[in-house]
């Protein structure tokens, strides 16, 4: 990736926890690093293809200036997300804020913020087998799509597949999503589980009849292990009403533990069956 600078812009404020910090100004000092692919825009000697330093530096002004913020990681937070939504070639933002008179009684230079955001890819699976499967399925999309400062990018056809397990119940319908989001893989998960229960997901039975199940199966390439989330999903590639639609949209995207593309797992697990 390429990067765009702006270093050490300089504002006076009045942001801070303390009562004394919203009533006297202090200087902030912010440098912003965003990285971008300039390739087209040196190639063309054309603006249009890259980032306008100048506008970038405006909206840096418009958020420092648009709240008292008790935190400069909140204001940090503030701008970053402002880069991000608004320009659509910065792949990734590095915001720095300095506060060289922050109220601490010893000598020091400045204290300081960093922070980096992304605009990040996610591949989802959904699927359903109670009521109208189709309404179903277009409902969870929708409810995707209007999450905040994600998009939804490519969705796969939908997919008829018998059941998984040894429970008996109706078949399924299934499909695979692309969406680019601001959210953290835990912060989408909160908000996936938030849309099963608004659409009324009940978990009494593992590997149960379900209206809704929405599961993240990979990240960018991140490989996350926590106790409630696992990136890439452990399963994926064990099921076909995960890989099939997955292939779909995405068989050139390599999976981070198997170091494989979707296209090559698919035919490995195709093989097995």
């Amino acid at each position: 990736m390429d990067k765009i600078y702006i270093k050490n812009l300089e504002f006076i404020g009045n942001h801070g926890v303390f009562a004394e910090e919203k009533f006297l100004q202090q200087k902030f000092i912010i440098s912003i690093e965003m990285e971008t692919c300039t390739r087209k825009a040196g190639v063309n000697d054309d603006l249009n293809h890259s980032t306008h330093y100048g506008f970038v530096s405006d909206d840096v002004k418009k958020v420092f200036f648009s709240k008292s913020f008790d935190l400069i990681e909140a204001l940090a937070e503030a701008i970053a997300k402002e880069i991000l939504i608004k320009y659509s070639l910065i792949k990734n933002v590095t915001v720095k804020i300095k506060k060289p008179w922050a109220p601490i009684k010893k000598h020091f230079d400045y204290v300081a913020v960093e922070i980096s955001r992304s605009r990040n890819i996610s591949y989802l699976s959904i699927g359903t087998n109670i009521g109208d499967l189709k309404f179903n399925l277009d409902t969870a999309i929708s409810h995707i799509s209007n999450l905040e400062n994600t998009q939804v990018i490519k969705v796969s056809n939908f997919l008829e597949t018998e059941p998984f397990g040894d429970i008996i119940q109706d078949n399924f319908l299934n499909a695979c999503l692309k969406i680019e989001t601001l959210f953290t893989p835990e912060e989408l998960l909160e908000k996936l589980l938030d849309i099963e229960i608004i659409m009324g997901r009940v978990r009494e039975i593992k590997w149960g009849p379900r209206v809704i199940d929405i599961d993240i199966l990979l990240f960018n390439n991140l490989i996350v292990e926590e106790e409630n989330l696992a990136i890439p999903h452990p399963w994926m590639c064990e099921r076909s009403f995960v890989l099939d639609p997955l292939n779909e949209i995405a068989p050139n995207v390599i999976h981070p533990l198997e170091n494989k593309y979707i296209s090559t797992l698919k035919r490995i697990l195709d093989k097995s069956l």
